[in-house]
């Protein structure tokens, strides 16, 4: 079976590209609401259930609407995709913010972007970005102001869960951009093999370590409803399809929305208001967000005394 590589919408209509761009961002935007959705509806205590049952459900699911099974080295593609990008950095992504306030784990939460720059030029072989690199460091700076409260305390295992998820994701997304994917399969069936395969990799650990919870009411069936249908079924489809047609560092920068998403609910839904240092915040995520999606600046070939470009000779 081949693997299928479009290639990268930015050099074309700009509708286009912008209608993908679009899309992949409806992703982290629906990831913003997981935070909320976890501490406002599921039984508390249960991370390893609750990313099971965001993950395995969706992905049967989605494997039973494509009806498409993993051929030959997919079978091991998915369960390595589906350990990185889901079955390591869910529990890792609980215990970042059971450890530490939500701004910290948020701030390391927007550190994917960088990881996926640097993995980029090791696994993919793509050149150096320092237009990309440098707002991805405005964006993190930017999420920082938004989310971080001037008591945030520090824990050492959670700030290395942080780091660690991140790094699993984003090794995840270069993976996925670097291996495509099969030219007869969607983006549907592609989600379904890598939740499906989470799922499989997180069933025992679940039920030994956390256990069904008692008394599962229908606020939570309503939470894992949410979480295993928009928040994986649905948002992973997207943005694997958004990867596929997207430079993969543009397509990381767009999760800069997850943070500054929750941050809206909270203060939607909380009532609380943001102050000037937010709000600035806010514009720096957005600059970097909107900047990182284009190409960076070209740099002039040569140019002589006077500052006029020379034209390289024509070879023959």
């Amino acid at each position: 079976m081949t693997t299928s590589s479009p290639a990268p919408v930015t050099a074309g209509p700009a509708p286009a590209r912008i209608g993908w761009i679009a899309l992949t961002a409806m992703s982290p935007l629906i990831w913003g609401t997981t935070y909320l959705v976890t501490t406002e509806l599921l039984p508390a205590g249960h991370p390893l259930f609750a990313a099971l049952m965001r993950s395995l459900p969706a992905g049967l699911l989605a494997v039973l609407f494509s009806r498409n099974l993993p051929h030959g080295h997919w079978w091991w593609r998915s369960f390595v995709l589906g350990a990185l990008n889901l079955a390591v950095f869910f529990p890792l992504l609980f215990v970042a913010a059971q450890r530490l306030p939500g701004g910290v784990a948020a701030t390391l939460g927007a550190s994917q972007p960088l990881v996926v720059a640097f993995l980029a030029v090791l696994v993919l072989g793509e050149r150096f970005s320092a237009w990309r690199i440098g707002w991805g460091v405005i964006g993190v700076i930017g999420v920082g102001f938004v989310v971080l409260s001037p008591g945030a305390g520090f824990d050492v295992i959670g700030i290395l869960a942080g780091l660690v998820g991140a790094l699993s994701m984003g090794l995840g997304v270069v993976l996925s951009k670097k291996w495509g994917r099969p030219e007869s399969v969607g983006a549907l069936g592609y989600a379904g093999w890598q939740l499906s395969a989470a799922g499989i990799l997180l069933l025992v650990p679940a039920l030994l370590i956390d256990g069904v919870p008692a008394g599962i009411d229908g606020k939570a069936i309503a939470g894992y409803l949410w979480l295993g249908l928009a928040g994986a079924l649905v948002s992973y489809t997207l943005w694997f399809a958004g990867l596929r047609r997207l430079p993969v560092t543009a397509t990381a920068l767009l999760g800069l929305l997850s943070p500054l998403m929750a941050a809206v609910l909270g203060a939607l839904l909380a009532g609380e208001s943001l102050n000037p240092l937010q709000l600035i915040g806010f514009a720096l995520a957005l600059a970097a967000l909107v900047a990182g999606q284009l190409p960076g600046p070209r740099r002039r070939r040569t140019s002589d005394p006077a500052g006029i470009r020379q034209v390289p000779a024509c070879r023959s």
